[in-house]
């Protein structure tokens, strides 16, 4: 531990240097520096003194004191950075060449690349944001939808993490009162007091639950739920898939086997994203790349999270739907959907088969296709939140879950004093790693080594 302490305190003295706009032309480029003591830095770049938390406009010089450009420079000394040490931030024109020119002309002062993420990790270990707000910078910056962004920005602002404290305090007072019973063994247990433990225990129990199900609809944003459309050729896979999507994504022939490969499309319900998957008709077939679509199709199937098996709205479920039924995975939610409606003279409808939900619909017209829509929200696990919700990932929903596991079994009856207090500890320990108060190094590295350089 002592190690580790040591090799990050090392690597924050480091100088770290990186170009943070895209890549590519642009009319405006960035080049991030952040370090201790960027003074002399700033002093061999600039052509004039720079005023903390002031745009100055300014020429970037080289070694030789030739122009590479002319921008704004922005200079925040610690603590008051976004990294919690000095940064210096250096706007110039947008072409790579300058950029290029302009962070070699900072790494030959003393600095060094930095690696993916390394600004945010930074300011995580300076105490400037906790983790889930460092989570949430890389999730605003992957939004693909006003409501995720929305969700993502909560989260940045600390509105999860605020949530995770009040829980955190709320326990460590129950733990409290917990321990003071083992401490003093001698003294004999007022009945009102395990009245008044157990009561702030299913309170901290609510608390809990409702906060799951916040992260829970904003994991729904963050993930979104892949569907596979799957099916014999020609009941209108393809076409179901470009009626969701809005646009000509599949080819649509009267040809069985059209679609040899699976086609992806990527739609948003009220932001959450749906991935869809048009896969290869399943059928006996002799045709060797009609085959390998085949093989795809069931790969599709494993990794995704629902289904949409379809079939004629005039032929039913048949014994080949029902063959296809029995190899899905048990576990995966799946709707039949009954198409082509528009061909038998039905209307579109949505009614309850045994487990699984059935919806006749056209998707040659789009009769019906909100059912589906419905039914896709539905199974992703989006419930309209009042615009409260905040971005969230998986490793939070697996720590509320284990949150949720110690606190049942301290709810256990005549459960003695030592197992409620150790079952309260694990408890806040779950909690404590969705902010980083207790996170391994090799989740650290995992989580910001997925980050933009530069960010």
């Amino acid at each position: 531990m002592i190690d580790t302490l040591v090799s990050v305190i090392n690597v924050s003295r480091e100088t770290i240097a990186a170009i943070a706009t895209a890549p590519g032309r642009g009319g405006i480029g960035v080049v991030r520096v952040s370090g201790k003591d960027l003074m002399p830095l700033v002093a061999a770049v600039l052509s004039r003194p720079v005023e903390p938390r002031v745009a100055t406009l300014a020429t970037f010089r080289d070694a030789q004191n030739i122009p590479i450009d002319q921008g704004i420079a922005l200079y925040f000394p610690a603590p008051h950075s976004y990294t919690g040490e000095d940064v210096l931030e250096l706007h110039g024109h947008g072409g790579q060449a300058v950029m290029q020119r302009l962070l070699q002309r900072c790494l030959e002062l003393g600095g060094r690349l930095a690696k993916p993420g390394e600004f945010t990790e930074r300011a995580f270990l300076n105490n400037k944001i906790d983790l889930a707000q460092a989570e949430s910078v890389a999730d605003l910056i992957e939004a693909n939808s006003v409501e995720a962004a929305q969700s993502a920005a909560r989260s940045l602002t600390g509105e999860f993490s605020a949530k995770v404290h009040i829980l955190t305090d709320l326990m460590i007072e129950l733990r409290t009162h917990v321990e003071a019973c083992i401490d003093f063994p001698e003294e004999e247990i007022d009945p009102a007091d395990r009245a008044t433990q157990q009561t702030k225990l299913q309170h901290l129990r609510g608390l809990q639950a409702k906060l799951s199900l916040e992260a829970k609809q904003g994991a729904v944003l963050r993930d979104g739920l892949t569907v596979v459309l799957i099916g014999r050729p020609n009941v209108g896979k393809s076409s179901l898939l470009n009626k969701l999507a809005g646009e000509e994504i599949a080819i649509v022939t009267p040809i069985a086997g059209t679609t040899r490969d699976y086609v992806r499309a990527t739609i948003s319900l009220v932001g959450v994203p749906i991935h869809l998957i048009d896969t290869a008709g399943l059928r006996q077939t002799d045709d060797e790349i009609e085959k390998m679509g085949i093989a795809r199709t069931w790969a599709a199937i494993e990794r995704a999270g629902a289904a949409l098996l379809i079939a004629e709205a005039g032929e039913m479920i048949g014994p080949h739907e029902a063959e296809i039924l029995a190899k899905l995975p048990e576990a995966l939610p799946v709707a039949w959907v009954y198409n082509k409606i528009d061909v038998y003279g039905q209307s579109a409808i949505r009614v309850q088969e045994d487990r699984h939900a059935a919806i006749k619909l056209s998707a040659l017209t789009g009769e019906g296709v909100d059912l589906v829509r419905q039914w896709l929200l539905e199974t992703a696990g989006w419930q309209p939140a009042g615009g409260g919700v905040f971005m969230a990932r998986e490793r939070h929903l697996l720590a509320l879950s284990q949150v949720d596991q110690h606190l049942e079994r301290a709810a256990l009856p005549g459960l003695a004093f030592e197992l409620f207090a150790e079952e309260l500890r694990l408890a806040q320990r779950a909690l404590a790693s969705i902010t980083g108060e207790f996170t391994s190094d090799d989740l650290l590295g995992e989580i910001f080594g997925k980050f933009c350089i530069g960010k």
